[in-house]
């Protein structure tokens, strides 16, 4: 299932109340994905680490009342009562505890209790983990807990991806790469020893890295440390094209005359960065210039602006340019 399709299907089973696996190779997004849920739905969100449990965590800690009867105590993760009326649950790494730990979350996960603890209406349980055939820390998951959730299956997208980039502050070199090369969004061979490998978290990284401006003696080996040697190499290669196109605001200043790169990772690159500055004022200036891209990179860039700027479709420049590129559209 793509992100967008795992959104769905948790906004679905946490208004049941309905417990959930997400499965996925590492570094794809699956506990963002668990956040961004969490937030838009006004949730309250506890990340527990089933890994770092020991089976009695569950149940807390027994205390004497004054009656002389001993009573468990939950531990300060689990809510109650006196927390916010929704939140989700959030079990990380759950297939990487052991199976004790696993065995302890049975009766939470099943009936949304634990002795006489007792889990609030309001509260969803949602769990992740990596699958075995990645070669990931994991234990085999009991039948017995299995099937006490529903299991998705996480695959990487590009759009999904770079929807969520364009609100993430990804930079744009990174973006416009993946849209050149999408096949490294997501790289990953469990039989490979590399330490390092692409997957959307760790070009995450590499949009940090250059943040940091790292000296141009390092940045290949950094690249290299984050998304492995095959990556680091076309990234380094796609950089030196990004750094020699003209500036968007040269662009806009002049969008009758700029250049237009021939090669299509620079036309790639072009659009990525100058869909980034799409809005009512510049629209004239973008339409001009798309005019004068190959039609499938205009199209790129234009649709690209409208995902930054839905007002656009109601311009009069891009009216015109749609007008003129009905056929393509189509």
């Amino acid at each position: 299932m793509t992100p967008s399709q795992i959104v769905s299907a948790l906004n679905s089973l946490i208004s049941i109340r309905q417990p959930v696996f997400i499965w996925g190779a590492p570094g794809v997004g699956k506990s963002q994905i668990v956040a961004q849920v969490a937030e838009a739905r006004g949730m309250a969100l506890r990340d527990i680490r089933a890994v770092l449990l020991d089976p009695v965590d569950l149940r807390g800690l027994p205390r004497i009342t004054d009656q002389g009867v001993a009573v468990w105590c939950p531990p300060a993760f689990l809510p109650t009562p006196s927390d916010p009326e929704e939140g989700i649950i959030f079990l990380d790494e759950l297939n990487a505890a052991p199976p004790l730990v696993q065995a302890a979350c049975y009766q939470l996960i099943l009936d949304r209790a634990i002795g006489e603890y007792r889990l609030p209406d309001g509260w969803s349980i949602v769990a992740a983990g990596n699958r075995e055939k990645d070669k990931a820390v994991s234990y085999r998951m009991p039948s017995a807990l299995a099937n006490r959730m529903v299991h998705l299956e996480f695959d990487a997208n590009l759009d999904d991806w770079l929807s969520w980039a364009q609100g993430s502050g990804i930079r744009a070199e990174v973006c416009a790469f993946l849209r050149f090369r999408p096949r490294l969004l997501h790289d990953f061979d469990p039989l490979k020893a590399e330490k390092a490998f692409a997957s959307p978290r760790s070009w995450e990284f590499v949009s940090r890295v250059l943040d940091a401006g790292p000296d141009a003696d390092v940045e290949y080996e950094l690249f290299q440390g984050t998304v492995g040697s095959a990556g680091a190499a076309e990234f380094m290669g796609f950089l030196s094209v990004w750094r020699e196109l003209p500036t968007v605001d040269e662009v806009l200043a002049a969008p009758a005359s700029a250049m237009v790169p021939l090669e299509p990772a620079a036309l790639y690159a072009m659009c990525e960065a100058l869909s980034l500055r799409a809005s009512t004022e510049t629209i004239e200036a973008l339409t001009a210039y798309a005019e004068r891209l190959p039609s499938e990179f205009g199209v790129l860039l234009m649709r690209d602006a409208v995902c930054q700027d839905t007002d656009l479709v109601q311009t009069e420049a891009f009216s015109r340019w749609a007008e003129k590129n009905a056929e393509v559209l189509m």
